[in-house]
C-alpha cells in the first residue's frame, strides 16, 4: 500500500526552506544537549533522513522509520556511509507490531503530529516504544502562533487563544478529496496529553519564529538564523512561533 508521501516530492519541498531547516536543527541540538546518554534513537516519520546528521554523532544505534518506501529508498542511498542505522517502513500506529517495545531511549517525532488525529493513541504508542526514563523530542504545528492570533483579533475573535481544539488546515477541496490530515494543535492541549500519557515536560522551544517571506527575501539566512538561536527559548513562553518543540521524559 502506497503512503501519502510516495506521491509527493518531499525533498524538493525543503530545497527553498533553508531557514526553517536550520531552525529545526538548532532546536534539536539544543534539546539533545539536555539528554545525558543516548544509545538507541528512533526517528519516527524521519522520511529521507533530513535530520539524521543532527543526531548521528550522539547515538550508537539509529532507526529511521517512515511509511514511505520512496523516502526510505532515498535515505538508504544518501546515508550509505552510516553503519549504525536501520530502516523500517511503517506508520507510527503499526510500530506496536514490530517488536520494538522499550527499544529506544530517545525518540524524535518531528513534522508528524500535524497528520495525527488521535493524540492519546499515538502518545501511548510512543511511550511503549521508549525505555523507562526515555526521552521524546516532539514537534507540532502551533495553532496559537502570533500571526494566527493577530488575524483572529482583527476579525473580532478574542476567544481564539483559549480554544484548545485543533484546526484542520486543509482546504474544503482537499477535504472532499480525503487528502492527508493536517492539524494545528494548541500547545496547552499537547502538553496536557503528554502528561496524561505518562510524560513529564522538560523543556519547550519556539521554532521558525522569523518565518516570513518579507524577512526571508530581504535579510540573509545567516542573519535570521543567528537571531533564531537567541529567541527560541524566551519566545516559547508565549508560544510565538509556528512550530513548537517539546522535550518530554517518560516517567510512568
Amino acid at each position: 500500500m502506497k503512503a501519502s508521501y510516495d506521491e509527493y516530492n518531499y525533498p524538493t519541498y525543503w530545497e527553498k526552506r533553508y531557514y526553517e531547516h536550520k531552525s529545526e536543527v538548532i532546536a534539536i541540538k539544543s534539546l539533545l544537549n539536555e539528554i545525558p546518554n543516548i544509545t538507541t534513537i528512533g526517528d519516527l516519520g524521519g522520511g529521507y533522513g533530513r535530520l539524521v546528521n543532527t543526531y548521528s554523532q550522539r547515538a550508537k544505534n539509529i532507526y529511521l522509520i517512515d511509511p514511505s518506501s520512496k523516502l526510505l529508498s532515498k535515505a538508504k542511498k544518501d546515508l550509505f556511509y552510516l553503519e549504525n542505522i536501520k530502516f523500517i517502513q511503517s506508520s507510527v500506529e503499526n510500530l506496536i507490531y514490530k517488536n520494538l517495545k522499550g527499544k529506544f531511549d530517545t525518540i524524535l517525532f518531528v513534522r508528524v503530529m500535524h497528520h495525527i488525529k488521535d493524540i492519546d493513541k499515538v502518545f501511548s504508542i510512543l511511550s511503549s516504544l521508549l525505555k523507562n526514563n526515555g526521552y521524546l523530542i516532539l514537534e507540532f504545528a502551533n495553532k496559537n502562533h502570533w500571526k494566527a492570533i493577530f488575524k483572529k483579533f482583527i476579525r473580532g475573535d478574542f476567544t481564539f487563544p483559549v480554544d484548545i481544539f485543533p484546526i484542520d488546515r486543509r482546504s474544503a477541496r482537499s477535504k472532499k478529496k480525503k487528502a492527508i490530515t493536517f492539524l494545528n494543535y494548541h500547545p496547552d492541549l499537547v502538553e496536557k496529553k503528554l502528561i496524561d500519557n505518562g510524560f513529564s515536560v522538560i523543556d519547550k522551544l519556539s521554532v521558525s519564529n522569523l518565518r516570513n517571506n518579507i524577512l526571508k527575501n530581504h535579510l540573509s539566512s545567516k542573519f535570521l538564523i543567528n537571531i533564531e538561536k537567541h529567541i527560541q527559548k524566551p519566545f516559547a513562553k508565549i508560544n510565538f512561533g509556528p512550530s513548537i518543540f517539546i522535550l518530554a521524559k517518560k516517567v510512568q
